[in-house]
């Protein structure tokens, strides 16, 4: 237990400080940063088992540090996008080989909760949804795995899945860029990250009131 609150932990101070951790590997790895950073895009995309990873904040951050010269925001933008989309395609594939078994509870680090949200939200928005999904925090990860256990045809979901890959980096590295160095997001850095954080949430949060609503709706009719 003890490992775990110091991983939680980590994560937190890292996400809350983005800025100053990822100028500290900038500062100590030069050039491998992006490939530290295309590794975490790939691992939060591309495993059920890793959501907790900073996506949209990295991004964000990422660009701020793009526009001091300190990375090339070209080669952050091809590097990271390719990530995104090979995790979402490697995540696709895993959920394909696992098929039904995903739903069946025989599988103990497959949270079933976020599975069955997220096939929700892949049913409500269809194919569309695994574009949608890229700037959703947890259901990001879930989409790509759910489209392989279901029926979308892997030709079908490449498509979705480049466009969002493309849109969900470019925008969050090119607000980083242009909005990341204003002195007061500067100043305020910690409070940009959270409130990032904070909006991705904002429409999972609504989707389980708006659920909770139709299941008391339906309740009341059956009475």
């Amino acid at each position: 237990k003890r490992g775990c609150m110091e991983i939680i932990k980590f994560l937190i101070d890292f996400i809350l400080h983005m800025d100053v951790h990822l100028n500290e590997i900038i500062s100590n790895y030069g050039a491998w940063t992006y490939g530290i950073l295309s590794g975490v895009i790939f691992l939060e995309t591309g495993f059920v088992v890793t959501p907790f990873l900073p996506g949209d904040s990295l991004l964000f951050a990422a660009g701020t540090f793009a526009a001091l010269g300190s990375l090339n925001p070209y080669l952050l933008f091809g590097l990271l996008t390719t990530a995104a989309i090979l995790g979402d395609t490697v995540n696709y594939h895993i959920g394909q080989y696992i098929g039904e078994r995903a739903f069946s509870g025989e599988i103990k680090f497959l949270k079933q909760e976020y599975l069955e949200k997220t096939q929700d939200f892949y049913e409500k928005h269809g194919g569309k949804a695994i574009i949608l999904a890229r700037f959703v925090p947890i259901i990001r990860t879930f989409a790509p795995f759910v489209a392989g256990v279901g029926t979308m045809k892997y030709r079908r979901f490449i498509t979705y899945n480049v466009v969002g890959g493309i849109a969900w980096v470019a925008i969050f590295i090119f607000l980083g860029y242009f909005f990341g160095n204003i002195p007061f997001v500067k100043k305020n850095f910690e409070l940009v990250i959270f409130a990032i954080i904070f909006i991705s949430f904002i429409p999972p949060v609504l989707e389980f009131f708006k659920a909770r609503r139709e299941i008391r709706e339906a309740a009341v009719e059956a009475e």
